[in-house]
């Protein structure tokens, strides 16, 4: 049997109880089938690839610690997911507090409050527009947009849950994709305006 075969017979749920008992080769399975889905979680997350790629890595050795604690209540990936955002979500907790230098009276230092002002609301106002294009996008094409690019689904995953075949997937998702960048051009002010 071919590693993509073992891959494939064992169930996430077969995975985590192999690897809490020590089975490294189990725990590797489940890093291959999922790696992608908390790496696209992270980025989507921070909106930097490397801070993402810093991140998901500590996510599976979180995993590593916690895959015990996988009791199969939930789908797996419903688990995985909700770990990996409680962990970017502490990642950013953690961050906050370093970014508030204090004075030696105690008070947070104005110059911080001002750069952190300025460099948060692009990313806001960005964030917005790309809420906005995707709302606006046609059905079809959102879906497979989301299940791919922002939920981290394989393109055989999302044919499998749509019922599509996988060269529809990726039709759709590049269809959507330039959809996006002229939906998101369109709302930006012109230069010379």
């Amino acid at each position: 049997m071919t590693v993509k075969e073992i891959n494939n017979a064992k169930s996430d749920y077969d995975l985590t109880q192999a690897s809490a008992n020590g089975d490294m080769t189990a725990f590797e399975l489940l890093y291959e089938r999922h790696h992608r889905r908390v790496y696209s979680l992270c980025l989507r997350m921070v909106a930097n690839a490397t801070e993402a790629e810093d991140l998901s890595q500590e996510v599976f050795v979180q995993l590593f610690r916690k895959v015990g604690s996988f009791r199969g209540e939930s789908a797996f990936t419903t688990w995985l997911h909700r770990l990996t955002v409680n962990h970017v979500l502490m990642h950013f907790r953690k961050k906050r507090v370093k970014l508030e230098n204090t004075t030696e009276e105690g008070e947070i230092g104005e110059m911080q409050d001002i750069i952190q002002a300025v460099t948060d609301r692009p990313r806001f106002i960005d964030r917005i527009a790309l809420d906005k294009a995707i709302a606006d996008l046609p059905p079809g094409y959102r879906t497979v947009f989301v299940l791919h690019d922002v939920e981290g689904f394989e393109h055989e995953e999302v044919a499998a849950l749509l019922g599509v075949s996988v060269g529809t997937s990726k039709s759709q998702l590049h269809k959507a994709r330039l959809r996006l960048r002229d939906l998101i051009n369109k709302g930006k002010p012109q230069r010379g305006s």
